[in-house]
């Protein structure tokens, strides 16, 4: 944005005035863009790149991930408001609609939702999110066992919808402990293949051993984005 160096003076609006702008507010079309890449000169411990070329060596190695293409799978952290062991640890956010549709519809009105670019201007079709301090102090098992759990959630066609179960419960199965149990399955089975110990390493020490050892923790962070309604 350029600066004025002679700005105009606005009028001001009254207080319901303002208030109701906040109401019909519509979100931008775009979030903007996310990194990718490593950041370069900067200390301490970059999670989302690590916690990045961990899944890339998972998707190339397990087939039954084969259908995901992490170019197009934008990764985060999320600060947990609250450090306990209870709560959320990891999600998976699509970025389209049942059948990789844009657009739905609710209680009559038309919605899509923002966009998320890379540095390319290639569009993301999925936000891979993890809560820390409360993910990093998991059980390195359960921490393996969640990875999987939220990239099982992309859809088979890979078209930024998630993967959809017959019946009621779509998003687990009739049973989320038989699909955790499908995960930890998969997660014993990618380390059966050997993968080299240095992209999981980081995994194996709890929050403050990560930040006291690395000089400090810091990564991608990414809004949750929004619905906007469309015209028409």
């Amino acid at each position: 944005m350029k600066r004025s160096s002679r700005p105009k003076r606005k009028k001001l609006a009254s207080s319901s005035q303002t208030d109701a702008a906040k109401r019909t507010r519509v979100p931008k079309p775009s979030m903007g863009r996310v990194r990718l890449q490593q950041s370069v000169g900067r200390r301490g411990f970059d999670f989302t790149y690590a916690m990045r070329l961990l899944v890339n060596d998972m998707v190339a190695r397990m087939p039954e991930l084969a259908h995901i293409d992490m170019s197009r799978v934008a990764v985060a952290m999320v600060q947990a408001r609250v450090d306990s062991t209870h709560g959320i640890f990891a999600t998976l956010t699509p970025m389209r609609f049942e059948e990789g549709a844009r657009y739905t519809v609710k209680r009559g009105r038309k919605y899509g939702v923002q966009t998320l670019l890379d540095e390319h201007g290639r569009e993301m079709l999925y936000i891979l999110s993890f809560y820390l301090p409360r993910f990093q102090n998991m059980d390195f098992s359960e921490k393996m066992i969640t990875i999987f759990h939220e990239l099982w959630h992309i859809s088979p066609n890979f078209d930024g919808d998630i993967r959809r179960h017959p019946g009621r419960c779509y998003a687990h199965s009739s049973s989320q402990k038989e699909y955790d149990e499908h995960m930890a399955v998969l997660s014993a089975k990618y380390l059966m293949k050997k993968p080299s110990p240095r992209l999981y390493q980081f995994l194996e020490i709890d929050f403050g051993k990560l930040y006291a050892g690395s000089g400090g923790v810091y990564g991608v962070k990414i809004p949750r984005p929004k619905l906007i309604p469309v015209a028409g």
